[in-house]
C-alpha cells in the first residue's frame, strides 16, 4: 500500500472515529456509533499492517499477535458479565498505558527513530518519548489500582498518606530533574537509567494517587483514566510520527476529560479535590459532635406489600444502582415495568450520573434488559416530579438518593446532587442491610416517615414483588 492510500485510509477511519463518539451519545444511536468505531479500526489496522512503514518480514509476527490478541479479547468479551464491565474498562486502560510505555522504551533505543534529525528535532523526539512513557506509567498502575478497587480485590477506603501531597511535590521535581537528564544523557545507557527513575516513580505515583480515591469517587476515576489512555496513545503517535494514532488519542483524551468534568458537577466536586483523595471510604466517616445524626427507626416492608403499592400507584419512578448490577437485577425489574406499563401505570426511570462504578453504567444494564430508552431519564430530567409520584424505587443505591447532601452542610457528600426520592408519597429503599454506600455516612432516609426499607437480594425480592403482582 502507498503512503498516499495509507494517509487516505486514515483519514477515513479519523471521521469514522468521530461519528462513532457522536454515536455513542445517545443509546438510541450507540449501536451504530460503535459499528463505526469498529469499521474504522479495522480500517486504521489493515493500513498500518499493510503500509509502506512494515516490512513483509514483521506481518507474520503482527498478524500472530492480532490472532493472540484478538482470541483474548473476543474470550473477555464472550465470559465477563455486565456487572463486571467497570474492571474490563479500568484493565483495558491499563494496557493502554503499559503499551505507551513499551512503545516509548523501544523508541529510544531503535537507532533509526533519530537517524538524520537535527538536534533540535532530536530533542523534541526525545521530550515526546519521556512525557509519552510518564503518562503511560502513570495510566498503567493508577488503572491496575482501578481494576482492584472496582473487582473488589482491594479496599474502596482510601489510603491517605501523611504528607502525601509533599511526596507527590517530590516526586514531580525528581521527575523533571531526571528529565534535563535524560535530554542531556550523551550515551543511551545514560538515557535508559534517567527513563527508568522516572518510570518507577510515575508508576509509583499512579498507585499512589488512585489508592488515595475513595470509592464514592470510582466513576470519576474511570472517565479520568480514559483521558489518560487518550493522551498516552496521542503521545505514542507523536513518538512514531503517527498522525493517526495523533488524533485519536487526542479525540479519546479530551472527551475522557470533558466527561471528567461532567462526573464532578454531578457530584459537586472539583477534579483536584479527587485527585487530592476524595471521600469514600469503606468504613462509616467519623463526625464531629455538633453534625447531624440519623435518628428514628426503619419501617421494614414485605415484598406482598410492595406489589400493593405499585399496583395502587399512577406514577412510579425506579432509581437503579449498583446493587441491581451485582443481583442482577436488571431483567426482573424489566418485566416489573412491563407489567406495571400494560396496567397503566406510568414507570419512568431515574439514573444518577455516578450511578454504579463508572460513567453509563446502569443504563448499559437497562439496555441489556431491553428497558425503552424513552422512559430512562437522567435526574435533572425528573428531580421535580418526585412530589407527583406515587411510589419511588430505589434499587441497591444509597449515596445518590441520600437527603444529607441537602440537609447536612457536615456531610462528606454535601452539596451533591441527589435523586430526591424522599419526596415522593412512599419512597421504598431495596438493601441487603443497613450499610453505608462508598461515601460511607449515614443515609437519614432509611429512618423518614414515608420510607419502607425491602430487606434482601435485590433479584430475589423483586421477583416475590413480580409474582404478587401477576397474582
Amino acid at each position: 500500500m502507498s503512503a498516499s492510500l495509507a494517509t487516505v485510509a486514515y483519514i477515513g477511519a479519523i471521521i469514522l472515529f468521530i461519528l462513532s463518539l457522536g454515536g455513542l451519545s445517545s443509546p438510541e444511536s450507540s449501536r451504530r456509533g460503535n459499528l463505526y468505531g469498529m469499521i474504522g479500526m479495522t480500517i486504521a489496522v489493515l493500513a498500518t499492517v499493510f503500509g509502506p512503514r512494515v516490512t513483509m518480514a514483521g506481518i507474520p509476527w503482527i498478524i500472530s499477535a492480532m490472532v493472540v490478541g484478538g482470541s483474548i479479547g473476543l474470550y473477555a468479551a464472550r465470559k465477563v458479565q455486565m456487572t463486571q464491565m467497570p474492571e474490563l474498562v479500568a484493565l483495558m486502560h491499563s494496557l493502554v498505558g503499559l503499551a505507551a510505555c513499551l512503545v516509548g522504551f523501544a523508541n529510544y533505543i531503535d537507532p533509526m527513530a533519530a537517524l538524520n534529525l537535527s538536534s533540535a528535532e532530536k530533542a523534541i523526539h526525545e521530550i515526546e518519548v519521556y512525557i509519552g512513557i510518564l503518562i503511560g506509567a502513570v495510566t498503567f498502575s493508577g488503572s491496575l489500582i482501578a481494576f482492584g478497587k472496582l473487582s473488589g480485590k482491594i479496599g474502596g477506603k482510601p489510603l491517605l498518606l501523611p504528607g502525601r501531597h509533599f511526596l507527590n511535590l517530590l516526586g514531580l521535581l525528581i521527575v523533571i530533574a531526571f528529565g534535563y537528564q535524560f535530554l542531556h544523557a550523551e550515551t543511551i545507557s545514560a538515557g535508559m537509567i534517567a527513563l527508568t527513575v522516572m518510570t518507577v516513580i510515575a508508576l509509583l505515583f499512579g498507585i499512589h494517587m488512585v489508592m488515595a480515591i475513595g470509592g464514592a469517587d470510582m466513576p470519576v476515576v474511570v472517565s479520568m483514566l480514559n483521558s489518560y489512555s487518550g493522551w498516552a496513545a496521542a503521545a505514542t503517535g507523536f513518538m512514531l510520527n503517527n498522525d493517526l494514532l495523533i488524533v485519536t488519542g487526542a479525540l479519546v483524551g479530551s472527551s475522557g476529560a470533558i466527561l471528567s468534568y461532567i462526573m464532578c458537577r454531578a457530584m459537586n466536586r472539583n477534579f483536584i479535590s479527587v485527585i487530592a483523595g476524595g471521600f469514600g471510604g469503606g468504613a462509616p466517616a467519623k463526625k464531629s459532635g455538633g453534625e447531624a445524626q440519623p435518628a428514628g427507626e426503619v419501617t421494614a416492608i414485605s415484598a406482598i406489600e410492595t406489589a400493593e403499592l405499585l399496583r395502587d400507584a399512577k406514577n412510579v419512578i425506579i432509581v437503579p444502582g449498583y446493587g441491581m448490577a451485582v443481583a442482577q437485577a436488571q431483567h426482573t425489574v424489566y418485566e416489573i415495568t412491563q407489567h406495571l406499563r400494560e396496567k397503566g401505570v406510568n414507570v419512568r426511570f431515574g439514573i444518577h450520573p455516578v450511578a454504579g462504578r463508572m460513567p453509563g453504567h446502569m443504563n448499559v444494564l437497562l439496555a441489556e434488559a431491553k428497558v425503552p430508552y424513552d422512559i430512562v431519564m437522567e435526574m435533572d430530567e425528573l428531580n421535580g416530579d418526585f412530589p407527583d409520584t406515587d411510589v419511588a424505587i430505589v434499587i441497591g443505591a444509597n449515596d445518590i438518593v441520600n437527603p444529607a447532601a441537602q440537609e447536612d452542610p457536615g456531610s462528606p457528600i454535601a452539596g451533591m446532587p441527589v435523586l430526591e426520592v424522599w419526596k415522593a408519597k412512599t419512597s421504598i429503599m431495596m438493601k441487603r442491610s443497613m450499610a453505608t454506600g462508598y461515601a460511607g455516612v449515614d443515609n437519614p432516609l432509611f429512618y423518614k416517615d414515608n420510607n419502607r426499607m425491602l430487606f434482601g437480594d435485590a433479584k430475589k425480592m423483586l421477583e416475590e414483588v413480580l409474582v404478587a403482582l401477576k397474582a
